[in-house]
């Protein structure tokens, strides 16, 4: 092939490339999705309050609640133990999971959580998940 013969291969390989009708493939970040983002920085007010695992966890004047879960706004408070709400997976108006910083007896620890009321705030649900975390949801009854 001689040089004319090349320059001009070239030339019309540059002009049917110039007027091809594809689109070039959009840059990453206007195709990317992102997760959803949770808007709620606290625990929803249906879930608040306090909850005993037994009718005395609720009564008890001597201190030995060892069932009683207290609902704040962004922690959870135990007999032992006290969990600061992390970074929140999925809330709704009954219903948060979350992961909580836990501390208590000099040790602290991270945990799954997910609470919810299903009878709209007679008892409570709570499902924990993550390393020596209940196997079994636990159920709270909303304490008088």
């Amino acid at each position: 092939m001689n040089k004319t013969s090349l320059i001009a291969s070239a030339a019309l390989a540059m002009a049917l490339g110039a007027c091809s009708k594809e689109q070039p493939a959009p840059a990453p970040s206007e195709t990317a999705t992102q997760a959803p983002v949770v808007e709620a920085l606290e625990i929803p007010e249906s879930l608040r309050g306090r909850w005993g695992l037994v009718p005395a966890d609720c009564t008890s004047t001597a201190g030995d609640a060892k069932g009683l879960m207290t609902v704040g706004e962004d922690k959870l408070e135990f007999y032992e133990s006290v969990a600061q709400l992390g970074p929140i997976k999925e809330v709704g108006d009954d219903s948060i999971s979350a992961s909580y910083q836990f501390t208590g007896e000099g040790q602290s620890w991270i945990r799954e959580v997910a609470l919810s009321t299903p009878d709209g705030g007679k008892t409570l649900v709570r499902e924990d998940t993550g390393p020596d975390a209940s196997p079994e949801p636990l159920t709270y009854r909303k304490c008088p």
